[in-house]
């Protein structure tokens, strides 16, 4: 594991694309929709697995082939099938919620986006407000049967930290400073990746200015840099990030010296001029700056980081164990798959 995986928190935002996978809400459609499996009894329809599949490929990223995209989509229906059963479940064991509980997500989702904004991302998702609290609704007590039944009981011991210490005690060591960077980049070309709130993306150099400079103003101004990048940054890597680029090494700094000289002279949370490069314009801003130092059991930052790592993993592994447990239970019939590996026999049968 590398050391920007142990020291760094990752922060999960819920966007649309997100709360999609964890419904098979029946949104309305015609009375002929084709269901591609039932989960005891219940349908999930193919324009359910269809609505998922373009979220998650967004523009500029069709498949290599017909496999791929059958591959992509039984995958998508596979965790549709999955999240239904955790829904059943969660409703025999009593989890509710509340409007309350749904409105508060469904302003958070919001926030970013103006009213028009907002309808529009609904649109072009095939939704409508009460398709999405729905989403939301089911989003939730997912969640919280997850955190009842695994999270609650996961319990990490002190013998457990130190055997992992011991394990990865190179990954603890830092042998040159590193900067915990986070980046606003403007470019001055159209580029179909750009993947930032707002859907904005500088298409000549004089746009890129104007751009870059008005967003070196609001962060002057006291706007919060990761929501700026989230919202603007045209770095298709880092823009849904807040920006955030990880650790730095300084010797990977070494080839651009106006660049490391700037980052070098910043305070943690203050962030550079507007820089140029042979890829468009960049606002720099200083997460964390990590000395070279090897870090000890003893230091309690280590502790939690550990704790939580190892808490992590075990949450996956046994998240993966308790639904398949759950599915065991349930009446499942994959009509995709079905059709999948019936083509490919009377593919082979007719050769």
């Amino acid at each position: 594991m590398k050391k920007q995986a142990i020291f760094r928190g990752a922060a999960a935002l819920i966007i649309f694309a997100g709360i999609a996978v964890f419904t098979s809400c029946q949104l309305k459609s015609p009375s002929h929709r084709e269901a591609l499996a039932k989960v005891d009894g219940q349908p999930i329809y193919s324009d359910q697995v269809e609505r998922v599949y373009r979220n998650r490929q967004g523009t500029g990223s069709d498949p290599n082939s017909q496999e791929e995209a059958m591959s992509f989509k039984l995958n998508v229906l596979n965790e549709l099938i999955n999240n239904q059963i955790l829904v059943a479940h969660a409703s025999h064991a009593g989890i509710t919620v509340s409007e309350a509980e749904v409105d508060n997500k469904v302003a958070e989702l919001q926030t970013p986006y103006s009213a028009e904004e907002f309808q529009k991302r609904l649109r072009d998702q095939g939704l409508e407000l009460d398709d999405l609290r729905q989403e939301v609704r089911r989003t939730i007590i997912i969640t919280k049967l997850i955190n009842k039944e695994i999270l609650a009981k996961i319990k990490i011991s002190d013998a457990d930290i130190a055997a992992y210490y011991e394990r990865n005690k190179a990954n603890f060591n830092v042998p040159e400073t590193e900067y915990h960077l986070a980046q606003i980049e403007v470019t001055p070309t159209a580029d179909a990746e750009v993947r930032n709130l707002k859907n904005d993306d500088a298409k000549t150099d004089a746009a890129a200015q104007r751009k870059i400079q008005a967003l070196y103003a609001r962060l002057r101004a006291g706007d919060d840099f990761a929501t700026v990048a989230k919202e603007y940054s045209e770095d298709p890597r880092t823009a849904s990030g807040g920006g955030d680029m990880g650790f730095v090494p300084a010797s990977a700094l070494n080839a651009t010296p106006p660049l490391k000289q700037a980052i070098a002279s910043l305070e943690v949370n203050q962030f550079t001029p507007i820089i140029r490069s042979s890829s468009g314009y960049h606002i720099i801003k200083l997460l964390e700056k990590e000395p070279a130092a090897t870090h000890t059991l003893s230091e309690v930052r280590v502790q939690n980081t550990i704790r939580q790592t190892l808490k992590n993993e075990r949450e996956q592994l046994v998240k993966a164990a308790y639904i398949e447990e759950l599915r065991n239970r349930a009446k499942v019939v994959n009509y995709l798959a079905d059709q999948i590996v019936k083509g490919e026999l009377d593919t082979q049968s007719s050769k």
